[in-house]
């Protein structure tokens, strides 16, 4: 018999015949092997959207575990790239430890990979899952740029504080809470829908902010074979209740004439804008001559005069008309009782052979228009961004000239800067739904997953 003993001097084991034998008190169980099991882990989001180049792209949470282990001992890699060319192994990046970690992809190209996960548990053993990762192309402006997921066709944009904006779809009844400075998904969403009473999309096109009162109009046209909807003639009100990620929105009321009571008072002023043509069976809204609304904001110092900014018809609807707005005086009456609007002097501003994509104003009744094409072709037509005070005696100031080389067009303001500071910036959305964001052919309202489909939010200086 052979004894060992450890430093501490005491005789622990004997070896007989072979054979070793604990024989020293106070070890038992505790000198078998560690029993652990088999590791597990989940990811926050199985499908991801990024961009090359882009600053701030989102996160995904990795949450790992294994029974008998210290979380912190866990390795937490990306062992595999179906696609290098669009993101490979080592352009994931995992940080944090223990029980959750964060992991962001920097695309090195346009495309769709998938990314394996892996967990490694401190006996070797592993776990995985995979990351079905989307990469549009580099964008001008990438900086300066953010990528609201969830919805591509964003069209319109009010401010809630805090660094948040509510954010409307033309393709959904669904408005969805942002954080401005970050990438990613919606913070929350509400859908109306059943509220208004309505079945189909509204086509949300143009909103406004009064208080705590945020006014939501639809497009008010033919869709796009020129049948009629009755549901794209609905304008609402939510109310708002905090700000930033505590904002709450709660249905207020609704207004389904809009139209109607425009076409009345065009016909009775002598059809001068052909808004009943423009409205007529079979009509497009997005032509020259056609009726289509995308802007809303309340006239100077004003909280029940509001202004209806027209993306079609032109005035008059030639090629260089001029941009039309007609002031709704009683808009606070029409969705808080019901009453027929009334309207003002129409008013036609030039943007240059534009028309009014969106409208917004601050406090200080400093107005910022985006002016882009009353064609469907919103790619390749220009688009500008003009500066007024909302004297209808007054004409508009071009601030600058919007790119247009990327995909989507501008379509919302979230808020206006004081105009009188050097350097201010404002902050505008594109609405990408046509657009091919991932180089297959797929345009992007008809992904077949809703983390892929985004719109993109940029800062723009825009004074000097």
């Amino acid at each position: 018999m052979q004894d060992y003993v450890f430093s501490s001097g005491r005789r622990t084991a004997a070896v007989i015949g072979g054979v070793l034998t604990l024989t020293a008190v106070g070890l038992g169980s505790q000198a078998q092997a560690a029993s652990y099991g088999t590791p597990s882990i989940a990811l926050s989001a199985s499908y991801l959207s990024g961009a090359v180049g882009a600053t701030g792209d989102p996160a995904v949470n990795v949450t790992v575990a294994q029974s008998g282990a210290d979380t912190a001992a866990l390795a937490v890699t990306v062992s595999k790239s179906s696609k290098t060319a669009v993101a490979a192994t080592g352009d994931a990046t995992v940080t944090g430890t223990g029980a959750t970690r964060q992991l962001v992809v920097a695309a090195r190209g346009q495309g769709y990979t998938d990314l394996t996960v892996k967990v490694t548990g401190v006996d070797g053993q592993t776990a995985t899952k995979t990351l079905h990762y989307a990469a549009s192309a580099s964008v001008q402006n990438a900086a300066d740029t953010r990528y609201f997921s969830g919805s591509s066709d964003a069209s319109a944009a009010v401010d809630v504080g805090g660094g948040y904006a509510v954010v409307a779809d033309d393709e959904s009844n669904t408005l969805r809470l942002y954080d401005r400075s970050k990438s990613g998904a919606p913070v929350k969403t509400w859908d109306f829908t059943s509220k208004i009473g309505v079945s189909k999309e509204m086509d949300l096109e143009a909103a406004t902010r009064v208080g705590d009162t945020i006014y939501w109009t639809g497009s008010l046209g033919n869709n796009k074979d020129g049948d009629y909807k009755s549901d794209r003639n609905t304008v609402f009100t939510t109310t708002v209740s905090g700000s930033g990620a505590s904002t709450t929105l709660t249905y207020g009321r609704s207004y389904k004439k809009l139209r109607d009571n425009l076409v009345s008072w065009d016909k009775a002023n002598g059809n001068r804008y052909g808004f009943a043509a423009g409205t007529a069976s079979g009509e497009l809204p997005k032509q020259i001559d056609g009726f289509n609304v995308e802007g809303l904001e309340f006239a100077p110092g004003s909280t029940t005069t509001a202004y209806v900014g027209f993306r079609a018809p032109l005035a008059p609807a030639v090629p260089g008309g001029k941009a039309l707005i007609v002031p709704v005086t009683n808009f606070d009456k029409v969705l808080s009782s019901g009453s027929a609007a009334t309207f003002g002097t129409p008013i036609e501003l030039d943007l240059g052979g534009l028309s009014i994509r969106d409208i917004r104003k601050n406090a200080a009744n400093q107005y910022l228009i985006v002016a882009g094409s009353w064609a469907a072709d919103d790619n390749s037509d220009p688009y500008a961004l003009y500066s007024w005070d909302g004297d209808p005696a007054h004409a508009p100031v071009k601030r600058l000239d919007l790119p247009t080389s990327d995909p989507g067009g501008w379509e919302a303001i979230v808020d206006v800067p004081d105009l009188t500071v050097s350097g201010a910036r404002a902050q505008l959305i594109t609405d990408d739904g046509s657009a091919d964001l991932y180089g297959d052919g797929t345009e992007a309202k008809d992904l077949t997953h809703d983390e892929w489909k985004k719109s993109r939010a940029t800062w723009f200086t825009v004074t000097n």
